[in-house]
């Protein structure tokens, strides 16, 4: 359960706001969380960066700030990519002895803290880096938070041979797979080269017992439900500012 929202200092003019778009929302969110970082996590520490358009305006807010920590462990190429373009060092998650923090956005979030995440196909490198961390904050624009996780389709990471079997099982459960592909038609694979399939019409009420369950399927690399290790903070952008929502562990 999430506590009350209390809000950063992003308050925004009505005319502004008026104005607001979600590429706006992330930047502030995204401003947010480098504003997090500088008051929560004490210099030359290593800091744990997600993957996606929202992940970037963090990386792009932090850049000015990069000499006071050590560095960055990514959870994709992409992210490597713009951390080093910002001259951010980039550090091998087997390197490091603490992450004292991991800030990555999600594609939904529910009132528990628990997150849909994949749909830049980073999802097993997340959660690994999440798993690690001992604070994740997520960091996302008011229409990411849900009621019921399930709208946005649940991406799975499977080994390619287990995609067939792994869809049958999904089917079994009333959804339906769809297995994510590039423009050209082709399988999209991952930076682990694995597929990813899709997940459609689930409503997902009890995300910790799910993501066991999927955990179990031989074939399966990763399922995109943060549920076992979710958020213990969200910034969330609002067309009044940028709200912090806590969230309590699970009981």
């Amino acid at each position: 359960m999430a506590d009350s929202a209390t809000p950063v200092d992003l308050r925004l003019s009505p005319d502004f706001v008026s104005l607001m778009n979600q590429d706006e929302l992330k930047r502030l969110v995204g401003e947010a969380a480098a504003d997090y970082v500088l008051k929560h996590v004490p210099d030359g520490a290593v800091i744990g960066v997600g993957t996606g358009s929202t992940a970037n305006c963090f990386i792009d807010a932090l850049a000015s700030h990069k000499d006071r920590y050590l560095g960055a462990v990514s959870s994709s190429v992409a992210t490597t990519a713009r951390l080093q373009q910002h001259g951010i060092r980039v550090l091998d998650l087997n390197e490091i002895d603490s992450l004292p923090i991991y800030v990555d956005g999600a594609d939904e979030i529910d009132a528990s803290g628990a997150m849909i995440k994949g749909g830049g196909g980073a999802l097993t490198r997340e959660k690994i880096v999440a798993s690690v961390s001992e604070v994740f904050v997520c960091i996302a624009d008011a229409s990411k938070q849900v009621d019921v996780l399930g709208q946005f389709p649940l991406p799975i990471e499977v080994v390619p041979m287990a995609r067939t079997a792994i869809g049958r099982r999904i089917t079994d459960l009333g959804a339906v797979p769809v297995l994510r592909v590039r423009q050209d038609g082709t399988p999209y694979i991952t930076d682990n080269g694995n597929e990813i399939i899709d997940v459609k019409g689930l409503q997902i009420r009890d995300p910790r017992t799910l993501e066991a369950t999927i955990n179990g399927w031989p074939g399966v690399v990763t399922v995109g439900l943060f549920a076992l290790r979710g958020a213990n903070v969200c910034l969330l952008g609002t067309a009044s500012g940028v709200e912090t929502i806590r969230y309590l562990p699970p009981q």
